[in-house]
């Protein structure tokens, strides 16, 4: 499996994250988070891969997140309802996601990216 980098190409979290793995010579497939949105089904892969809470993979700073109350909503909703609701909108997911065959990064840190390769 080639490694994944789904990004927001306007973000600048995603911009750092795409240097840092052009610097290191990484080859990925690029993909644009709006243009094709996460399925349900990715989604509940890369949560399960990652080891991470399912609110991780929520863009808690969004415009769309906040307009839509989700930190009050979410607590009341199922993961499965949660996994339905990511996969409405790419803006609502947190960007960038790393996706590899041993493992899933949500959002750039360097320390982590460091150990992830």
């Amino acid at each position: 499996m080639a490694l994944l980098f789904v990004e927001y190409p306007k973000c600048s979290t995603c911009k750092k994250a795409k240097k840092y793995l052009e610097s290191k010579g990484v080859a990925f497939e690029d993909r644009h988070i709006v243009e094709q949105n996460p399925t349900k089904e990715e989604l509940k892969d890369w949560h399960e891969r990652s080891g991470l809470p399912l609110k991780k993979f929520f863009n808690t700073s969004g415009m769309l997140y906040k307009e839509m109350k989700l930190k009050d909503k979410l607590p009341e909703m199922t993961q499965e309802e949660q996994y339905a609701l990511l996969a409405t909108n790419g803006m609502l997911v947190k960007r960038p996601v790393l996706v590899k065959e041993d493992g899933v990064l949500v959002g750039f840190k360097e320390a982590a990216y460091d150990e992830f390769f």
